[in-house]
């Protein structure tokens, strides 16, 4: 597939900068990430967080999470935002129902992301019963390269039972994460046909970024060539339409663009997207690791930190500096996603240029 991008390519994105120029300015919060734990039941290889089994981190008090979103400022309607329980693992968390219950009495929706291993249908249910609307749920691939990932050997027994409990579930709409890596790529258009034939209609994958634990496994990236081809895999699926398949929003993909996802790229951390770490630090979309804490919410009011802060995140000029300084795809791309930004700036890794390079490979 060549490289650059079509006319109508350039026609969308230059639509996009607008809309997004006005969304920065705007920054309506959509989605607020709450890392209500540290503590896992899994040992991920690729973990950012670098959550443990048994964590020395004690939760996030529920009413100190609750003394946020009940200090919302009046113009700002809680059902507009989507709260996200996160972790860790969320579902570790004893009081996980009272959470949802006490976000949801409040108006606001309530999503979760897990890995699925303590998920049973009488759990799901009670979440359900609760007020949980959305779910996303981690699988890697076949059982040997599941386990592998998440360094557990009924990871992949318990999370297929779980896929079985959510097609089940009415009232809540979810979807799978894949995170692709050199171990399961190979393979992607038989885990495809699997999740099919599961009843899975939505699919999300992501690529690893080389931080936490991963830097440790140099298996877990895929090379340039890998990279575009798992960038047609893709699009051939989405062409198909046996199963909605989108990529992350993790960079600028290039001439994927409005091919590989459902939207033109937009990095919308600090812009319609927040977090509250477990230690109360205030950032962007949770996917960030690098310090690029806005504050806390033990010394700072959030709502105002979300109105006058996230500088950083809202103008990427600062963005502009190495390969960045003279890339043809800056004026699209802004210096790609902040989650692939180390704590000094520098860009961990480059979807835009994986593209360019694996297709002069093939």
């Amino acid at each position: 597939m060549a490289s650059s991008l079509s006319l109508r390519q350039k026609l969308h994105l230059e639509i996009e900068r607008v809309v997004q120029k006005q969304e920065s300015l705007e920054h309506k919060l959509k989605q607020l990430f709450w890392e209500c734990t540290l503590r896992c039941n899994l040992n991920c290889l690729h973990c950012g967080s670098d959550c443990k089994m048994s964590s020395a981190e004690k939760d996030m008090p529920l009413a100190d999470f609750l003394g946020v979103i009940d200090s919302r400022p009046s113009h700002i309607n809680s059902s507009d935002i989507t709260v996200i329980t996160t972790g860790g693992e969320p579902l570790v968390r004893p009081d996980i129902l009272e959470c949802g219950a006490q976000i949801v009495k409040r108006g606001f929706s309530w999503g979760m992301v897990s890995n699925g291993l303590l998920l049973s249908q009488d759990r799901l249910n009670a979440l359900v019963d609760t007020g949980l609307t959305s779910f996303a749920m981690s699988f890697d691939g076949f059982e040997a390269e599941h386990n592998w990932m998440r360094g557990n050997s009924s990871s992949f027994e318990r999370a297929d039972k779980a896929i079985d409990y959510l097609t089940k579930t009415g009232g809540l709409v979810w979807d799978v994460i894949t995170c692709v890596n050199s171990k399961n790529i190979g393979y992607l258009d038989e885990f495809k046909e699997y999740l099919i034939s599961k009843g899975v209609r939505y699919w999300r994958v992501f690529t690893i970024v080389p931080m936490g634990r991963a830097v440790e496994y140099p298996e877990l990236f895929l090379s340039d060539k890998q990279y575009v081809e798992l960038m047609d895999f893709i699009v051939r699926t989405r062409r198909e339409g046996g199963i909605l398949l989108n990529y992350a929003c993790e960079g600028f993909l290039g001439n994927y663009e409005g091919l590989a996802r459902d939207n033109y790229y937009n990095c919308v951390a600090g812009t319609g997207v927040a977090s509250i770490l477990n230690d109360g630090s205030i950032s962007g979309c949770l996917s960030i690791r690098s310090n690029y804490h806005q504050g806390n919410i033990y010394s700072d009011d959030f709502w105002q930190i979300w109105e006058k802060g996230f500088k950083q995140y809202r103008n990427r000029k600062w963005m502009k500096h190495g390969a960045c300084a003279t890339c043809d795809a800056w004026r699209y791309c802004k210096g790609g996603a902040m989650h692939l930004r180390n704590d000094n700036g520098d860009m961990l890794s480059c979807n835009y240029q994986k593209i360019k390079c694996g297709c002069s490979d093939s």
